[in-house]
């Protein structure tokens, strides 16, 4: 079962995404793809530390992120595809090995993603090719995955397959 946990910063999507790991009642094994680049960062995954469960694996992932997915058993939560195609070169993601892995997986997996396509137009040509390759990213990872939630504000809200 593959649950995208999907929204915009600060929206509550990570701690979704905990919440729902910690009802498998399977280990669980943090994926983290940050990387503490400015003491901003580094806040931001010391908070995320501090939320897990000290019971929980982690394991600190980049672009070999599907390889991890496929060595890995039990419950994984993968936070957060944004931070991890923004580590790749030049934004290129081996999107069908990433859906693959995911697909392939028996236990549940909760991936987290940013939403892009719904702030400010960015201003940097690097910024409009993360946009873009984020959110094919997503669209791709969506349509693999069982479950999609969009995190606004703390609150969750299902979305469905579309019909088209």
């Amino acid at each position: 079962m593959i649950t995208l946990v999907i929204g915009g910063a600060r929206s509550g999507k990570s701690e979704v995404a905990e919440r729902l790991a910690a009802r498998s009642g399977d280990p669980v094994t943090y994926v983290a793809t940050g990387v503490a680049t400015d003491p901003d960062m580094e806040d931001r995954i010391a908070a995320h530390r501090r939320r897990r469960p000290a019971s929980w694996r982690t394991v600190e992932c980049g672009a070999e992120l599907p390889a991890v997915l496929r060595q890995t058993r039990g419950t994984v939560l993968v936070d957060a595809l944004g931070t991890w195609l923004a580590g790749l070169d030049a934004f290129r993601a081996d999107t069908d090995a990433v859906c693959s892995a995911l697909a392939d997986r028996a236990e549940p997996t909760f991936v987290v993603t940013e939403e892009v396509g719904l702030g400010v137009h960015p201003s940097t040509e690097p910024g409009r090719r993360f946009r873009d390759a984020l959110g094919d990213l997503n669209r791709a990872v969506a349509a693999v995955a069982d479950e999609v939630l969009l995190v606004v504000a703390g609150r969750v809200l299902p979305l469905g397959r579309p019909d088209v």
